[in-house]
């Protein structure tokens, strides 16, 4: 089973004492996650402001660090519409990103509900950079299943958004059929966000599922304390 840790997601660095917009203090986040048992990364670069960003030298300067940090640990980003809402200013943005290893990440996340993911997805492949598919809902699933790509992703994201913890095993359970019987090969990580993170976390560890836990997800631990930062959400599924 592999524990993702999702380091800060879209947030500012006003949201959490563990949080910053330096790689460098990320990636000694990221050096305490993998110490506490995270098997991957996922990360989302930022500006100078803080805000996300797929500009090459931001999202190389965010990889190098993390690699410098967690060496043997997997590295992935996003690639949410939100860094670049125009799909060509998103290509070209991508086409520009290193190929050096030690600052081109391994994988990145591509939702494959929002306008030019299937073109974000093949760029990504055609460089060698595994895909995770993530599919929120109905409207990603079908956009998923009818992509020509989605046997050649690294694997798929089935995320829950944030609902009432009571609804969260119904959604759940519906998304993660679907993408069994399409694609029984693929291994398939069940997370969620703020109100479904720990019940989508624990269904995830009942299914023997892939799931990942951090700061991007939730501040809190599953009794609802605050979290002190990504080692102890890790450590909290994990136990």
């Amino acid at each position: 089973m592999l524990v993702k840790a999702c380091l800060n997601g879209a947030r500012g660095a006003h949201e959490h004492p563990a949080l910053s917009a330096d790689p460098v203090a990320m990636a000694r986040e990221a050096a305490a996650a993998a110490e506490a048992g995270a098997g991957a990364l996922h990360v989302h670069p930022k500006d100078d402001d803080g805000a996300d960003s797929l500009a090459a030298a931001h999202v190389s300067a965010w990889v190098r660090a993390m690699r410098e940090a967690c060496p043997n640990t997997p590295v992935g980003v996003t690639t949410g519409a939100w860094s670049a809402p125009d799909p060509a200013q998103r290509l070209a943005e991508l086409r520009a990103w290193s190929d050096l290893p030690e600052e081109r990440p391994d994988f990145a996340s591509v939702n494959w509900h929002e306008p030019g993911a299937e073109e974000t997805a093949e760029l990504l492949l055609s460089r060698g950079i595994g895909v995770e598919a993530g599919v929120w809902h109905a409207e990603g699933l079908r956009a998923w299943l009818a992509s020509p790509l989605r046997g050649r992703c690294l694997r798929v994201l089935v995320e829950v958004q944030d609902i009432p913890a009571h609804e969260v095993e119904d959604t759940a359970r519906g998304l993660v059929s679907a993408v069994r019987e399409a694609e029984p090969g693929l291994p398939l990580l069940l997370h969620g966000e703020e109100r479904s993170a720990w019940t989508a976390a624990a269904l995830a560890v009942s299914l023997g599922l892939d799931t990942r836990a951090g700061l991007e997800d939730s501040l809190v631990l599953p009794d609802g304390t605050p979290a002190s930062g990504n080692a102890q959400l890790i450590r909290a599924v994990l136990d």
